[in-house]
């Protein structure tokens, strides 16, 4: 018998992390962890293990602890995925949305939803994830807290939905990477579309980040993300994330590296992966 896929993710069981693990690998053996350095470290040291990671929202931007964590155990990329964010406002069993005075969830999905906190006059309460704090107001029992999270975070800890669909904007969706410690580079296929993920660290000389991006220019390879984040203690170096639209074995990319090469210190792939099709849907 095949052993299942070992999946972890970090948050609380209905954590919107939970609900991406289950659309990815639907039949897999899941584990949460409190940290996403928890998450990163079990992947590190247990090569069986994939971990399911955010690193973007379509509203408020980057993931901020994936900075430093991308950099620090260099996992590899197997995948990406696209997962469409629904928020509700959840409480206790009995409880309305008269009731309420206090909301709880993590800071993004609080500045996600900050038009109904506003017209209810809710005091908002950061909490370091969504689905613990449904976990806190199903054990805390009272009728005055809600918290925002997932329609299965509902589920799991016997919660009333007081509002669905509670995001500021419709098409709140979050992009989430398949990430583990091998290698696993799809092979390359010039009909299908792929992302090539790097980080690099430049030389300190003028020009040079000018310099570096000039091999994509001239080689015509399009970069679809282009991050600095600060060298850990220090203020004079940065480090650059870029995703490109391209295999690494397609011939203009390997040259675009090879220029890239040139102007840094360090270059590390992070991962060559297909495409997902959700970016194509507003083309």
């Amino acid at each position: 018998m095949k052993n299942k896929i070992k999946v972890a993710f970090q948050g609380e069981e209905g954590a919107y992390s939970h609900l991406a693990c289950l659309e990815i690998f639907p039949n897999a053996e899941v584990k949460s962890c409190k940290t996403f350095d928890q998450v990163f470290k079990l992947a590190k040291k247990n090569a069986d293990y994939r971990i399911v990671i955010p690193i973007t929202n379509s509203s408020t931007g980057s993931i901020a602890d994936m900075h430093y964590l991308l950099p620090k155990y260099k996992l590899q990329i197997h995948a990406e995925h696209f997962q469409k964010v629904t928020h509700n406002l959840l409480g206790i069993k009995g409880s309305k949305i008269e009731d309420i005075k206090i909301v709880r969830s993590h800071s993004q999905a609080l500045s996600q939803c900050s038009k109904i906190i506003l017209e209810n006059n809710l005091k908002a309460i950061v909490s370091a994830d969504t689905a613990g704090s449904a976990k806190f107001i199903s054990e805390n029992k009272e009728k005055s807290e809600s918290a925002i999270a997932s329609e299965l975070a509902a589920k799991i800890y016997n919660l009333s939905i007081l509002k669905s669909n509670i995001e500021d904007e419709i098409g709140n969706v979050t992009r989430f990477l398949v990430m583990g410690n091998n290698v696993e580079h799809p092979e390359y296929n010039k009909d299908k579309k792929y992302i090539t993920s790097c980080i690099f660290k430049l030389k300190s000389i003028p020009a040079a980040l000018y310099k570096a991006l000039g091999g994509f220019a001239t080689n015509s390879v399009n970069l679809c993300k282009l991050e600095s984040f600060a060298v850990k203690n220090t203020f004079d170096q940065v480090q650059f994330y870029i995703e490109i639209e391209k295999h690494i074995e397609d011939l203009s990319l390997q040259k675009a590296l090879e220029e890239l090469g040139f102007h840094t210190q360090q270059l590390d792939i992070l991962g060559v992966y297909e495409a997902d099709q959700f970016r194509f849907k507003s083309k």
